[in-house]
């Protein structure tokens, strides 16, 4: 790379990045690509304006919230190189790292890697360009082989661990099969007994559970969701050696005994797509990993026997058969839930506070708010133990909200100024960006002509010619995806623009008579357009925020106790 010696004082942001937790939380890997970076940085004379780091984030997308630091400080100016240890510390996709230093070569600004190969030529450009589609190459194939060698050992007949086994079992010394866990497999034997020979309905085997204080399969509470997943699932259902026979390859059948039972663990039922995204939160941006599933067809399942855990086979089929018909469980009850869809969150862990329904004695239910996190996961993975009346709760915040839409003109300051932010998080010019795709994509289209035209001359062979027009089709697929998401960006600002209007159109202004005559339904409506976010804290007040600027503290609670809260609570006044 060249030089900034005696070319005056430069100013260099250097950026460091691990992709799990676990290195993030060692420090190691991170401490040692900034000291990396602050030798260099000082050996070509650049003055480090200041240091960014991403913990545990994804190299495969730019929806970082270090990256996002990084490009705001090189758009505003003064920057001149961003310097990282290696080029996949930046990006993994080559075809980001092409936006990437297009839109930082707009403010002056160089993209800079310890590992860089080439320098600002084209025939630079070439060599790293090769250089990162080879390193992209050898990712996808360290995948393909991991994805065929996890198909394989299931095939044999062996489990592949995850973080835990299944309710009931504990992997084996190799981690590639199940035993029974006698404590936890007791329970599960109780549920079937339960259910398929006593009559219990699933309803009283959670309130059983809970009332002893047996622990759930996450640790927290039970919910008949956990326990119609365990009557349904082919792991607790014994399968004679004929059965199995049918499901598994000889190989693995030649080592089953013909006279014991066995229970099924499937693999590859599901499909995973992990993303990583971001979404705007009464704290700012909040970043997440987001799982997107769907089921395979059957034919793709591979079963792997386990031992068999005691439910005597009929005892299984009368649990299934006396769950059935039975509706797929729900917290909603038989009422409208205003705060629903991401609008009531968990101070404590980000979480919803989803929709809970409590049966009493005498017919009458009861409506809370509550952690799902906590509800589902238990303490672990939240301690916000609060339950909230959820009359009381949605009460208060359209009081809040009725008296804030009488008021027109900030209705509108708010909602412009929520507008005007989400074009600021928009980085760089969408037009430009959206002309750098476009141009990214008429270069491939120039690349598959020219290489098409050098197999026909005998120049490449056929195999090169697959290779090099696969890679295409890659970077092809980025740049339409990307394209997309600027597509995407653009009507999410329009539609803000579209909700404005509706909202002073429809809403701001009504008299306090009118206003209190719209159904849950339309105060739902109104919330999101409002972009409302209600944040409930385990011990503190909650509070309010939205397109009529800082958070407003609209209630609070004395108790902070795992019991239904009751709220009076007490509405204050909104600060300015």
């Amino acid at each position: 790379m060249p030089s900034a010696n005696g070319h005056g004082p430069k100013r260099a942001i250097l950026y460091a990045r691990v992709s799990t937790e676990e290195q993030a939380r060692s420090g190691y890997s991170l401490a040692q690509q900034i000291a990396a970076l602050r030798e260099y940085a000082a050996h070509e004379g650049y003055e480090v304006l200041e240091k960014v780091v991403d913990r545990g984030q994804s190299g495969a997308t730019l929806e970082r919230p270090g990256m996002d630091r990084v490009r705001r400080l090189v758009a505003a100016g003064g920057v001149s190189v961003v310097i990282a240890q290696d080029r996949d510390r930046l990006i993994r996709e080559p075809a980001y790292h092409y936006l990437l230093r297009r839109e930082f070569e707009q403010h002056g600004c160089k993209l800079r890697a310890l590992n860089d190969r080439g320098d600002d030529s084209p025939e630079g450009d070439l060599t790293d360009g090769i250089i990162d589609q080879i390193a992209k190459f050898e990712r996808a194939k360290t995948a393909e082989r991991t994805r065929r060698g996890r198909l394989r050992k299931a095939q044999e007949g062996r489990v592949i661990a995850g973080r835990t086994p299944n309710y009931g079992f504990l992997f084996n010394a190799t981690r590639d099969g199940y035993v029974v866990n006698e404590e936890t497999m007791r329970v599960v034997r109780r549920i079937f007994c339960m259910v398929g020979v006593e009559g219990s309905s699933i309803y009283h085997v959670v309130r059983s559970f809970d009332s002893e204080g047996v622990p759930s399969p996450t640790g927290g509470r039970w919910n008949k969701t956990m326990v119609r997943n365990i009557i349904m699932n082919d792991l607790y259902r014994p399968h004679t050696y004929e059965e199995m026979a049918k499901l598994v390859s000889a190989q693995v059948v030649a080592r089953l005994e013909p006279q014991a039972l066995y229970r099924v663990w499937w693999f590859n039922r599901r499909r995973v797509v992990a993303k990583h995204v971001s979404e705007e939160g009464p704290e700012g941006r909040r970043y997440r990993r987001r799982n997107q599933s769907r089921a395979k067809d059957r034919q793709e399942w591979i079963a792997v026997p386990v031992p068999n855990a005691g439910v005597p086979r009929d005892t299984a089929d009368a649990a299934r058969k006396a769950i059935e018909h039975n509706r797929v469980p729900s917290n909603a009850g038989l009422r409208f839930w205003q705060l629903s869809g991401r609008i009531a969150r968990c101070e404590v862990c980000g979480s919803v506070m989803e929709p809970h329904t409590v049966g009493r004695k005498n017919g009458r239910k009861h409506f809370y708010y509550q952690c799902r996190q906590r509800y589902n996961n238990g303490p672990r993975d939240c301690t916000n133990r609060k339950s909230v009346r959820a009359e009381e709760l949605e009460d208060l915040v359209w009081g809040f909200v009725s008296d804030l839409l009488r008021d027109p003109e900030r209705v509108r300051e708010g909602l412009e100024a929520m507008i005007e932010k989400e074009r600021e998080g928009i980085h760089g010019d969408p037009e430009q960006e959206a002309k750098a795709w476009l141009d990214k994509l008429a270069e491939v289209d120039r690349k598959r002509s020219n290489f098409q035209d050098m197999a026909a001359e005998g120049l490449v062979t056929f195999d090169e010619l697959r290779s090099k027009l696969a890679m295409l089709e890659e970077v092809s697929k980025t740049a339409r995806r990307e394209l997309a998401a600027l597509a995407r960006q653009r009507e999410k600002v329009e539609e803000m623009e579209r909700d404005k209007s509706a909202l002073l159109t429809s809403y701001a202004g009504m008299v306090q008579g009118a206003l209190e005559t719209l159904t849950p339904e339309e105060r739902h409506h109104v919330y999101k357009l409002l972009r409302l976010q209600v944040v409930v804290s385990p011990d503190g007040p909650a509070e309010v925020s939205g397109t009529f600027g800082t958070d407003i503290v609209i209630c609070s609670s004395e108790t902070t106790s795992s019991r239904p809260s009751t709220l009076p609570l007490t509405r204050t006044t909104a600060r300015p």
